[in-house]
């Protein structure tokens, strides 16, 4: 299995634990890191999530019960996660995934800040999508 950067670690293992909510990945330079799913879910890189660009990214909440229910790989180099509430288009290469690991805490630590700056709950259900045009409407509730 091959990173997208030269030398970079690689997993030697992936292990889905289901009941404790966490990916765990054993890498080529002795690392082992347990990522919960709520983590993966709140970052996962794709378009979704992150926007189109810097700016547009998607404050994710009401992920602490999410659960894994299928793991594909993607070529040597990633894994494609779908999860319970049905977000299935991001792609966690393997350095995507290291670095999860090994910044937990510190991305943690910029979730809540991002959710206390945006005076949201971690447990807040996602507001939901603008309706289709042609509906009569918009989801948004705050005006």
């Amino acid at each position: 299995m091959a990173g997208l950067k030269t030398g970079a670690p690689t997993p030697q293992s992936i292990t889905v634990h289901g009941q404790s909510r966490v990916l765990e990945v054993g890498f080529s330079d002795g690392e082992t890191f347990r990522i919960p799913f709520e983590l993966m879910r709140i970052y996962s890189p794709s378009a979704e999530v992150q926007g189109h660009g810097p700016g547009q990214e998607i404050l994710q909440t009401g992920k602490r019960e999410v659960e894994l229910v299928d793991l594909q790989p993607v070529g040597n180099y990633a894994v494609q996660p779908t999860f319970s509430d049905g977000h299935d288009s991001g792609i966690f290469s393997w350095d995507l995934l290291y670095d999860l690991g090994a910044r937990e805490a510190e991305l943690w630590a910029e979730y809540e800040r991002r959710l206390a700056a945006a005076g949201v709950d971690r447990d807040a259900p996602m507001a939901d999508k603008p309706a289709a045009s042609g509906h009569g409407g918009h989801a948004c509730s705050s005006h």
